[in-house]
């Protein structure tokens, strides 16, 4: 059960990322799974990674010991095949370039994926374009003919790296950047984040108004940007990318509602004005404030310094 107080209680459902927030590669984030095992609201997991299919993450989150169904994931590849849906005829053809989950969720929207290797027995009127470790430059060129004939170029999502355990390797963002170059322009549409297609799928699936879900997710540019572009809070927890001076430097548009260590925060009480929530919030929003107006840098460093004392008093816990 969820206390009255805590942050979570404020939404009505929570839309969360996946790697760095719930797992690192094949091993749970410290806490992640007892705490969104235990909250009593409904829990998407969203995900730029367009090559895994929802029955595939589902059941990595089932091996962590969380009672995760397909219906409850959503994936770029999902939202971009959404995107196409709302734009096509059902049963329009689309060329599917990545991994399977990219056929998948064409296949689900009531598209009818083509594959590379059968592109040139017929038009397609649209490209859905997202990561495969064994996408091959003849992949690319049927998308780059495609586009070219005038078919609807949909991105699944625009990362350019992707981190692996042999370190860090060109993500759908340096694909996407191969085709582009080839056709002279970008995708007409990108699905995932920090687009907010991806979490307006979300909210609907849902069928609740974006002001009442909050987005959890460790990445400022992906995660929180699509949650400030789709309209809904969020809570920047720095278990993954990116850690608190980030946040600090963060433009308007990459500005967290929330911070917090880990996410345990979901069930801190936010107008508890000695909980690490609150204060690391008003640490964080002084912070931006200062530099907004130009304060002099040692009075910032002076608030940065603050910032830094609370989430290392929250290390220790």
């Amino acid at each position: 059960m969820t206390a009255t107080g805590a942050l979570v209680a404020r939404y009505a459902a929570v839309v969360c990322d996946l790697d760095g927030v719930v797992y690192r590669g094949p091993s749970a984030v410290p806490h992640a799974v007892e705490v969104l095992g235990s909250l009593s609201m409904p829990v998407l997991y969203a995900t730029n990674n367009a090559s895994r299919s929802p029955h595939d993450v589902a059941a990595h989150l089932r091996e962590l010991g969380l009672a995760c169904t397909p219906d409850a994931v959503a994936t770029s590849s999902q939202a971009g095949a959404w995107l196409l849906a709302d734009r096509l005829r059902p049963g329009s053809r689309v060329l599917a370039v990545g991994g399977a989950g990219v056929a998948t969720a064409l296949a689900e929207a009531g598209l009818h994926p083509v594959l590379a290797a059968d592109a040139a027995a017929g038009e397609v009127q649209a490209v859905l374009q997202g990561y495969g470790p064994a996408v091959t430059a003849s992949d690319l060129a049927e998308a780059a003919y495609a586009v070219e004939g005038g078919a609807t170029w949909v991105a699944t999502n625009t990362d350019g790296t992707l981190p692996t355990d042999r370190g860090v390797a060109p993500g759908n963002g340096s694909l996407v950047a191969a085709v582009e170059r080839a056709v002279g322009s970008p995708p007409d549409l990108v699905a995932g984040k920090p687009s907010p297609p991806l979490y307006l799928l979300c909210a609907q699936r849902l069928d609740l108004d974006p002001k009442r879900v909050l987005a959890v997710g460790d990445r400022l540019d992906t995660d929180i940007e699509g949650a400030v572009a789709a309209g809904m809070d969020s809570l920047l927890v720095l278990t993954g990318v990116d850690d608190l001076r980030a946040c600090l430097e963060a433009p308007s548009h990459r500005r967290p509602t929330w911070v917090a260590p880990d996410l345990r925060a979901l069930f801190a009480d936010p107008d508890d004005t000695n909980g690490e929530l609150a204060l690391l919030a008003d640490a964080v929003q002084a912070v931006h404030a200062a530099r907004d107006v130009g304060t002099a840098s040692d009075e910032v460093d002076a608030l940065v310094a603050k910032a830094e004392s609370v989430v290392g008093n929250a290390g220790h816990r």
